[in-house]
């Protein structure tokens, strides 16, 4: 199984915005591009909703057949381990092998002595297509990245490999996710964890490197937009050269996680891979929640109450909510609004808060923020949210397409 080119995390908390999102893919399409959405869930976003991966596997399917999508999509084991793959196996052909845990631990000496004895001629005098300056890794040097890195990519064999045992070879899409550490990977390093991902025969097709800057939860990336652009051309560069280097799929591409609305980013994107004709897989899915809390906010009445309902408790629950996503989001609780602020607030008051348009006056970053990862507040709603979510299906499925379409899919891959 190869992926496709270029490929974009889709899917939803709750299951109901497929058709919404491929009509977006279709308008991509129909433009002269094509997209290949890939359902994604996590294991954490399955417990906190009671949903399962054979879920996933049902939604994708149900909204592909009701769409009339006839191009390639996929169901992704999303940020997946060694105890928990096997509830994904059998609903799943893309594994997104999570080993930041391991990132930053030492592998066994001789492990690291093995990689550097077989590796060290392939640093010397490093010549990179598409790098101006040349590089050259000693010994030392090459065994103190080996150090941080060996582990983890061990770590995914071992993942990797009890996939296979069930799926068989070449049955499904792999990546190897790195990207939630604490410090970003610098071209060389992701070089030498490519060495040592072909060395484990992991024929991964995507990498998710940790990039430079904050990429927190469905808001902009914060940090140098020119030091990215710099590090994300070279780590394109790096990419090619190991698959020619180290004989890894030729399909192999950059994967950026916590992607969805880095709208500084997209343009330096999509310059990127069009200069290198390079593919890209970028995780959206998470902010197609917001989307639907923001339909509900425009459909006012009963709409409106649940959308300030959520906030509500969310706000009550703050320390529980942002405690898993304390290294992906930044929030001050001083400008955070109110509860009986937010109370009176009209429909387009709350929409225009938690959309993100940075150019309206109203638009609250921490907000959106705390919304983001506040739906567990819908799940323990149960019916009530699950009905008001049908009741305002017109309002909601224009936010969900016109957010794939317009301030994704087109300032990524199509202009």
């Amino acid at each position: 199984m190869i992926i496709e080119k270029y490929s974009m995390g889709v899917g939803d908390r709750f299951g109901m915005e497929g058709k919404a999102q491929i009509s977006a893919l279709r308008k991509a399409l129909a433009a002269g591009f094509e997209i290949c959405p890939v359902w994604n869930k996590s294991f954490r976003e399955h417990s906190i909703i009671g949903t399962k991966p054979e879920d996933t596997r049902k939604t994708a399917d149900s909204a592909v057949s009701a769409s009339g999508w006839k191009k390639a999509y996929h169901v992704d084991a999303d940020h997946i381990g060694l105890k928990n793959v096997e509830l994904f196996i059998a609903s799943s052909d893309f594994f997104t092998l999570d080993v930041a845990d391991f990132t930053g631990k030492k592998a066994d000496d001789a492990v690291i002595e093995s990689f550097v004895r077989n590796h060290a001629d392939s640093f010397k005098n490093l010549t990179i297509p598409g790098i101006d300056e040349s590089f050259s890794i000693g010994k030392e040097e090459l065994s103190k990245i080996a150090s941080k890195y060996l582990l983890a990519v061990t770590e995914a064999a071992k993942i990797y490999k009890k996939i296979e045992s069930v799926k068989g070879k070449g049955n499904f899409i792999t990546e190897v996710s790195m990207d939630e550490t604490d410090l970003p990977q610098t071209p060389l390093e992701l070089l030498v964890i490519l060495a040592a991902v072909s060395e484990q025969k992991i024929p991964a097709q995507t990498i998710a490197p940790k990039f430079s800057g904050r990429f927190n939860k469905g808001v902009d990336y914060v940090g140098d937009c020119s030091a990215f652009e710099r590090e994300f051309d070279r780590d394109i560069c790096v990419v090619k050269y190991a698959v020619s280097k180290f004989g890894l799929p030729s399909s192999l591409k950059l994967s950026v996680h916590s992607g969805s609305d880095k709208f500084s980013l997209y343009p330096i994107i999509n310059r990127a891979i069009r200069k290198h004709n390079a593919g890209l897989h970028l995780k959206t899915a998470g902010t197609t929640w917001l989307e639907e809390v923001i339909g509900l906010a425009e459909s006012g009445g009963k709409g409106l109450q649940i959308a300030k309902t959520i906030y509500t408790k969310a706000l009550d629950k703050f320390d529980e909510l942002c405690a898993p996503y304390a290294t992906v989001i930044d929030i001050s609780r001083s400008r955070l609004p109110s509860a009986s602020e937010v109370s009176g607030w009209s429909a387009d008051k709350f929409a225009n808060t938690l959309r993100h348009n940075q150019k309206c006056p109203d638009f609250n970053p921490d907000f959106r923020q705390l919304i983001h990862v506040g739906y567990k507040v819908a799940v323990m709603m149960g019916d009530e949210f699950t009905r008001a979510l049908i009741d305002s299906r017109a309002t909601i499925e224009k936010n969900v397409e016109e957010n794939v379409f317009e301030r994704h899919l087109k300032p990524i891959f199509m202009a």
